[in-house]
């Protein structure tokens, strides 16, 4: 029978909250960029996170939105802006899929990726968020179409520039980039860019666009409806989805092993991230 070891409490403690404070402003901005919302980031980061740590297989990886993920699921929202339900089973499904992955002991194949295959297109997923985020740095709305929307509505967008947003937008960059290390322990970068922006936002440069209300609670469970003629139309998304979560999540596993000098269980790790996309979803 596990057994925990109450000398870790406090050490768990400190890195739960520091965790959490850390991912709260990437998770509103990962809802964001995919174009759901930042609530959808929230909503994701609590759901992935709780199960995937019940669940999974790396004790020491905290799970939650990340780059890869998000700009997949800004396209298939794109695609389905009609109906986000549609979207949002196609989440469902792929955290399915990704069950599957694990109870037939796909993990282990993973190791085998070429690191050129994962440097290529974790690069390609940089430049695409960086194109993407491009108009709402300078204040600009977004624009439809993704990155290549963004790079067309450009030039109309820097003839009216809201400097109030490209100045807090600079300057929470530069915390980002420039941020010493010594104080990140007490502070972290991102956080630190958080609390800066948003106290420049609202003392000094209050002309800068806002995310607007955030709703409290927790929404409504309910389980996606699926016909066998949506599930034509999304099972290609979700094995999308299921194969890249499946690469990103089990890549992470091994730099939290290097860190750890411990071992993960991959297959485990896989069923645990699928159920909290399932919950996700």
């Amino acid at each position: 029978m596990w057994k925990y070891d109450m000398s870790l409490l406090k050490g768990d403690l400190f890195g739960g909250v520091t965790a959490a404070v850390v991912a709260l402003p990437l998770a509103l901005a990962f809802g964001v960029t995919a174009g759901l919302g930042p609530i959808a980031g929230l909503y994701g980061a609590i759901a992935v996170g709780f199960f995937a740590a019940i669940f999974g297989g790396t004790p020491s990886q905290v799970s939650g939105p990340t780059g890869p993920m998000t700009v997949v699921m800004g396209a298939v929202v794109a695609q389905y802006a009609d109906s986000l339900e549609t979207a949002f089973t196609i989440v469902f499904l792929g955290g399915a899929i990704q069950v599957l992955f694990g109870l037939a002991r796909v993990g282990r194949y993973v190791s085998y990726t070429p690191y050129s295959v994962i440097s290529g297109f974790m690069s390609g997923i940089g430049v695409i968020i960086i194109l993407i985020q491009m108009l709402p740095f300078i204040g600009a709305p977004e624009a439809a179409g993704g990155p290549t929307g963004a790079v067309f509505a450009l030039p109309e967008a820097l003839g009216h520039v809201n400097m109030h947003a490209l100045i807090i937008a600079a300057v929470s960059l530069a915390i980002m980039v420039f941020w010493p290390r010594r104080l990140a322990a007490l502070l972290p970068a991102p956080l630190a860019a958080l609390v800066v922006g948003t106290l420049l936002s609202l003392s000094v440069l209050t002309g800068a666009p806002v995310i607007g209300d955030v709703p409290t609670g927790l929404p409504p469970l309910h389980m996606p409806s699926v016909t066998w003629q949506t599930l034509s139309q999304v099972i290609q998304p979700a094995f999308v989805l299921a194969l890249l979560g499946t690469i990103d999540s089990l890549l992470t596993s091994l730099v939290a092993d290097s860190i750890t000098r411990s071992h993960h269980n991959s297959n485990r790790e896989l069923i645990g991230q699928g159920i909290g996309n399932m919950a996700a979803g």
